[in-house]
């Protein structure tokens, strides 16, 4: 019996800044008075095997609710050596699909008033607000000119093109036009959250998991056809839906903090070293907790931790610590149940039963979550229960096409997110 039989029956050159989060202070899970709210993420998994070298870097992020103010996270994590921002600028994309912004809405950012900022070893920062009005799914182009040189932290898998200049070219971020942004990189650097301040929105809801979240698959959508940049995750459809279905009041915003990969516990014996610290546990302070207005999770671990070989206890009790430490944040948890992979065998398929079981149990995780979310059931192969259907299978019977991204989004109950929201 395949572990969605289960769960359906059970629920349908300034001086250094301060250190590391200086700037705004967390509002997650409490009522943000404020009005500032995370609308997009990319969480920082890795220092980029490139070195930036006096050069600008335009990054875009679809925010998934809009604004009258926007302010930016700019983050050293996994950094050497101090990073030096010499002046940035945040604006409205042209297009999306190319380093231009539109006339009119470039924007300086300034941290503490200032206009370059020095982010320490392990740290981040966030800018000042700006004023920029944007709108649901705009797509804002955040410039910043690195004067020295360093190797920038990165989200690996953007999904998209973000823009660099040449090495010693200066610079560029105030740059409407796209002449001098002449280099691609399918990786966002530096920048890893951006907010903006709407006093209506009851709350953001932060996707957490590994490369299911993170977004792979999604620029799949058929033979001759280029999703790259087209915003397709199962996250920006579920965005989507929340401004397309849900009234006026009751708006929130989606913020997706996956890394392909990654696993929920530490210490499963065949997990890859690139991935070892990047755990659900050890990142959650800085990519969930960390940002703002976080009414909601919608936690989806586990697959990788049944293939690298972790059991059914160890991933459970990860479970339990992750989901303690958001509740006693007073965020609310909903849970994906690991879907199918027809490389597992069978012990890793009783594993599998025995975390959906527990995911299933009272339609909460026996009270220890708060709601289910049941991919498994929209995307399984209803004739080979250990696979994905084969019209959203990529061809690695692990992850999901365009096509498969909009059936796991539509599974979201939104009525469930608004439970949590903000009142």
């Amino acid at each position: 019996m395949a572990v969605t039989a289960l769960l359906s029956t059970l629920v349908g050159a300034a001086p250094a800044m301060p250190a590391a989060s200086s700037g705004p202070s967390r509002a997650s899970g409490t009522p943000a008075h404020s009005g500032w709210h995370t609308v997009w993420a990319g969480s920082q998994q890795r220092l980029a095997q490139t070195t930036l070298d006096d050069q600008s870097v335009r990054s875009i992020a679809r925010l998934s609710q809009g604004g009258n103010a926007v302010r930016v996270r700019i983050q050293n994590e996994f950094g050497t050596e101090p990073l030096r921002i010499g002046r940035g600028t945040v604006a409205l994309s042209d297009d999306g699909k190319s380093a231009a912004v539109r006339a009119g809405t470039v924007r300086p950012l300034t941290f503490h008033g200032r206009a370059s900022v020095t982010v320490p070893v392990g740290g981040d920062v966030w800018s000042d607000p700006v004023t920029l009005t944007t709108a649901p799914q705009s797509d804002l182009a955040v410039s910043l000119h690195v004067p020295g040189s360093v190797r920038p932290g990165e989200h690996s898998a953007a999904y998209r093109d973000n823009y660099l200049t040449e090495p010693g070219s200066g610079d560029h971020v105030a740059d409407t036009d796209a002449a001098a942004y002449t280099r691609t990189v399918g990786s966002t650097y530096l920048v890893s959250a951006v907010d903006v301040r709407n006093p209506r929105l009851r709350g953001t809801i932060v996707a957490y998991g590994s490369s299911v979240v993170d977004g792979a698959g999604s620029t799949d959508c058929g033979p001759g056809c280029d999703g790259n940049g087209d915003n397709s995750r199962w996250t920006d459809v579920l965005a989507r839906r929340i401004t397309e279905e849900l009234p006026a009041r009751q708006q929130l915003a989606v913020a997706n903090a996956g890394i392909n990969g990654t696993h929920s516990a530490a210490g499963c014996p065949d997990a890859p070293a690139p991935v070892a610290g990047l755990e659900a546990g050890p990142r959650l302070r800085r990519d969930v907790l960390a940002l703002h207005g976080v009414t909601g999770v919608i936690y989806f671990y586990g697959t990788n931790d049944l293939q690298n070989g972790c059991t059914s206890d160890q991933i459970i009790e990860s479970y339990k610590d992750v989901f303690a430490r958001l509740h006693e944040a007073g965020i609310a948890v909903y849970v994906v149940p690991s879907t199918p992979r027809p490389i597992y065998t069978d012990q890793m398929n009783r594993y599998r039963w025995d975390v959906g079981a527990y995911v299933g149990d009272e339609g909460g995780c026996g009270g220890e979550c708060d709601g289910v979310v049941d991919f498994d059931h929209a995307i399984l192969d209803p004739v080979n229960p250990n696979s994905i259907n084969g019209a959203y299978d990529v061809g690695d019977g692990i992850h999901v096409n365009k096509a498969g991204h909009e059936a796991e989004a539509r599974t979201v109950p939104l009525r469930m997110l608004l439970s949590s929201a903000r009142r």
